[in-house]
């Protein structure tokens, strides 16, 4: 496990002119987790950059070696808070998987994924994807040019196995959301079958990010769905092709958050405005100047302590480019956005969007009431305390009055039709009738009972 640490003196502490000086730090030595991955860049960056420090925080990065290994730290306290999957606090919230109260007071990113096939799988793929003029395959590539494939594995009694990286990922709903807009079943779960294999065309399972290129390879399953730079790196080793990206699924849809305890919180108030502080800083530093210090960013990132990978495999996506094949490299500026477009605050009806996927798959078994799912959004999205912290920067004169949704409710406006793959438009506001809009998911009275949807 690496670990970083910072070490300073008590002097250079007090020496920091851009120390908040009106905190009283409950807690000042913190350990954060994290998985090997390009999103984790704020977190790094805060550290690199010494924003920690000028909060007056020691701050210890620890990689974490799976996504249950790192919730588990956060909820019995060797973490104080970590990179998470957005779903993570949701689910543990409601007791999906293990029950602890998670909030986050920050969102880390928007955009940052891919959906990536065998080379093998693509070639059967093609005949089936339009071209451009120039013959280049047209994108985004609906999961309808994967459906007669998968039929024709089914003819053949073999299984089509996909991977994504835990039940409650991003990855997971964004495969099951491109799968199921292409007409293929991804599967559902029940409180007796948590596989989330039931009447699948597609089985998904778990795999860990930096062993997604690996166990493709070795035909263990046939593509993924992961962050960065786990899909460019399939592009580098020439094993495989990213079909579509989140960005071409959902524009700026959310990715990863910042977890950590309400208990942690609650005794540490001023701690966690101070850490969420140093995180807007590292996401402002990130964005600015269009994207002005993501080479900057990428070397920090390749190092072995952070995500380990090939500074040219990071600065494929991180630079405002995206590689399908080989050579087909097209301009997408907007793949990685920390702070742009409001992408740090924590929006509630981001955080109804994955619950909305939960019970569109049945990780959530009941109907649920649009109240409920605005109320369990509100009990771990905290948009106050991060309007706090970012009121403190305006004031310290590190950040713009105008960069914050100072008078927000909570809600994006609803994102219209063309943003999205399929042409439905979401609107976190009613996410019952957002459901009842899916062709294929759970909704309204409906259960899994046994193999079958019922209601």
């Amino acid at each position: 496990m690496k670990t970083v640490n910072w070490l300073l003196t008590a002097t250079a502490l007090c020496a920091s002119p851009l120390m908040a000086e009106t905190l009283d730090l409950e807690k000042d030595e913190l350990t954060f987790g994290f998985i090997k991955l390009t999103d984790m860049a704020p977190l790094a960056v805060a550290y690199e950059n010494g924003y920690f420090e000028d909060e007056g925080l020691f701050v210890t990065l620890e990689a974490q070696a799976n996504w249950k290994v790192l919730l588990d730290g956060v909820i019995d306290g060797q973490l104080d808070g970590a990179h998470m999957l957005a779903g993570q606090p949701l689910a543990a919230t409601i007791g999906y998987g293990t029950e602890a109260h998670i909030i986050t007071p920050f969102s880390m990113d928007l955009n940052g994924n891919g959906i990536t096939v065998s080379n093998d799988i693509w070639e059967q793929m093609k005949p089936h994807v339009p071209l451009m003029d120039d013959g280049r395959p047209q994108h985004p590539i609906s999961a309808e040019a994967l459906k007669p494939v998968v039929e024709d594995y089914k003819d053949q009694g073999v299984p089509f196995n996909m991977g994504m990286v835990f039940p409650v990922s991003t990855h997971n709903y964004e495969l099951r959301y491109w799968l199921a807009a292409g007409g293929l079943e991804p599967g559902y779960y029940s409180p007796e079958d948590v596989t989330g294999q039931i009447g699948a065309d597609i089985f998904l399972s778990v795999t860990p990010p930096p062993q997604m290129p690996s166990t493709m390879e070795a035909g263990t399953i046939f593509g993924y769905c992961v962050g960065e730079p786990w899909n460019q790196q399939a592009v580098f080793k020439g094993i495989g092709v990213p079909v579509v990206t989140d960005y071409e699924l959902w524009k700026n849809n959310p990715e990863k958050v910042f977890g950590i305890s309400a208990e942690f919180a609650e005794e540490n108030p001023n701690t966690t405005i101070a850490l969420t502080k140093a995180l807007i800083r590292a996401a402002i530093w990130l964005d600015e100047n269009d994207n002005a210090n993501r080479e900057a960013a990428v070397e920090i990132l390749a190092r072995s302590e952070y995500v380990g990978a090939d500074a040219d495999v990071i600065a494929n996506s991180m630079t405002g480019t995206f590689e399908y094949e080989k050579g087909d490299v097209r301009e997408v500026p907007d793949f990685n956005v920390f702070f742009r477009y409001n992408a740090t605050y924590p929006f509630y009806s981001d955080a109804i969007w994955y619950l909305s996927q939960m019970r569109r798959w049945g990780q959530i078994a009941e109907p649920k009431t649009d109240e409920w799912f605005i109320e369990t959004a509100k009990s771990v999205y905290r948009p106050d305390i991060y309007l706090n912290a970012a009121r403190m920067l305006v004031d310290e004169e590190l950040a713009n009055e105008a960069d914050f949704p100072w008078d927000s409710d909570g809600f994006k406006a609803p994102t219209p039709a063309e943003d999205i793959i399929d042409g439905i438009p979401y609107d976190g506001r009613m996410p019952n009738a957002y459901l009842e809009s899916l062709p294929i998911g759970l909704k309204g009275q409906q259960k899994i009972v046994g193999s079958e949807v019922q209601g």
